[in-house]
């Protein structure tokens, strides 16, 4: 589905298509650090490689270092999954690509800030380009 913006600027118009997908939420509910759910949680570190099933998801290799964003909150027998962006070690063609993974799969090594603000989902928060 193509979604197209006008952007109306003095003499200009611009237009943007933006292609995309809305996937299933994974969760209603995310704790965040923050009410805008900006400020970084948590840097973890990846135990095991993990393959994204789909475009809500990122790819992850074993030591790979996380930036955790927001944590969704668990609901009934789903997963427990974590919002972030991998970062370094090697990986570079995979750096600052935001996505969910599982909270199994890392290990927290340092808290910036707990995730105490409960949010709700939007639809933005699983769009896939």
């Amino acid at each position: 589905m193509a979604r197209i913006f006008l952007l109306f600027l003095p003499g200009l118009v611009a237009i943007w298509t933006v292609h995309g997908i809305f996937m299933d939420r994974l969760a209603s509910k995310k704790l965040c650090a923050d009410d805008e759910c900006v400020y970084t949680i948590s840097l973890a570190r990846a135990q095991e490689d993990y393959n994204a099933p789909d475009c809500r998801f990122i790819n992850v290799k074993k030591g790979q270092q996380i930036y955790v964003y927001s944590k969704l909150v668990k609901e009934n027998e789903a997963g427990e999954f974590w919002a972030g962006s991998v970062y370094g070690d090697g990986h570079e063609d995979e750096m600052g690509i935001m996505g969910y993974f599982p909270s199994t799969l890392v290990h927290e090594q340092h808290v910036y800030k707990e995730a105490t603000k409960e949010i709700p989902t939007t639809d933005i928060d699983f769009f896939c380009e």
